[in-house]
């Protein structure tokens, strides 16, 4: 291909990168290592109460925001440098965790009682996302073609539900006397509550996040089931292979590089969790780290947003992110060059 076709077809989606993607994300990190914030300015505040002889009015000094001339608070924004890291990460109170020997203790630390979730929510959820996509592919692929339109629809309908509806309907279910709640309570023959402890929920948060996401996976590698060279398989079954040998030998090798793309998506999708936290109002026992970004941008009493720390909080997502994606990366490229060798 030529080099003016190529840059044809390629620049558009390079432009819209980089002004959507790049250049945010650049304006993201150069606040990350400065502080704004409002400027204070002592004014006299004259109160006055009616009384029987009269008004009685009193004055007092108090701290207000300075306003500018079209009425909009006046900020000062300094350079902090790795300031907005440290208070988002409180290493302080970490050592202080560690040294009394306390769990508590340290998942009371927001951002390492975000990260803990996220990444048990992340790791957790993969390998079951994986499994349940691929025996629903399985399961469609094996069903008889009269009935196989009608298997991918019911397939298919937890995708095409939005996630916070969907997470509010699985709450729902559960929450107060919903219908599983009280099904669960009349066949365990005891009071249930599923939203008055953190695993519960963390729980039900896993489960409706594969419930979500595993048709995704089973619609990609049921396209994949396709292409599968029958020969082989016909080989394999001469050769008196079993089911699950031809599985294990045949399918699943086949299936690979579409695991891994399934697997690289998962990865950055569920790194961000947010719709759980937001559809199960979990934030007094269970946030992530999308979740902790949100609340820094969330006015405070005095009407202020965090915004320096919020992006210090989403360049530590992003980070986390590149690292969980290294390990895949990595074997992708090492299978890639060892192909080309």
């Amino acid at each position: 291909m030529k080099s003016k076709t190529f840059a044809t077809f390629v620049g558009p989606s390079i432009f819209m990168m980089i002004l959507f993607i790049a250049l945010p994300l650049a304006g993201v990190l150069s606040q990350s290592f400065y502080l704004t914030q409002s400027v204070y300015e002592e004014v006299e505040v004259e109160t006055c109460t009616p009384s029987f002889t009269g008004q009685i009015c009193l004055t007092e000094i108090t701290t207000l925001p300075m306003l500018d001339k079209e009425g909009k608070k006046v900020t000062k924004t300094t350079f902090v440098g790795l300031r907005n890291y440290r208070n988002v990460i409180e290493f302080p109170r970490v050592i202080a965790a560690f040294a009394n020997k306390s769990w508590q203790q340290f998942m009371t630390i927001d951002f390492w009682k975000a990260l803990r979730f996220t990444l048990t929510f992340t790791l957790l959820t993969l390998p079951l996302v994986l499994l349940f996509g691929l025996l629903i592919a399985l399961t469609i692929n094996n069903a008889a073609k009269s009935i196989r339109g009608p298997v991918i629809f019911i397939s298919l309908l937890p995708m095409i539900i939005t996630p916070v509806i969907g997470a509010l309907s699985i709450r729902w279910l559960f929450i107060g006397d919903g219908i599983l709640t009280s099904f669960l309570e009349w066949w365990l023959v005891r009071d249930i509550a599923m939203f008055a402890q953190a695993w519960t929920i963390e729980l039900m948060m896993m489960l409706y996040r594969v419930w979500h996401v595993a048709p995704f996976a089973a619609i990609v590698f049921y396209a994949a089931l396709q292409t599968v060279n029958q020969d082989s398989l016909e080989s394999a079954i001469i050769d008196g292979a079993s089911r699950w040998e031809r599985l294990r030998y045949v399918i699943i090798p086949h299936l690979m590089p579409l695991i891994v793309f399934v697997t690289l998506i998962h990865l950055m999708d569920s790194y961000r969790v947010f719709e759980e936290v937001i559809g199960f109002s979990s934030q007094s026992y269970v946030i992530s780290l999308q979740w902790l970004t949100y609340d820094f941008l969330s006015l405070d009493m005095l009407g202020n947003r965090s915004i320096s720390r919020a992006s210090a909080s989403a360049m530590l997502t992003m980070i986390g992110i590149v690292i969980l994606l290294i390990p895949v990366l990595r074997g992708v490229w090492m299978d890639y060059k060892g192909r080309r060798l």
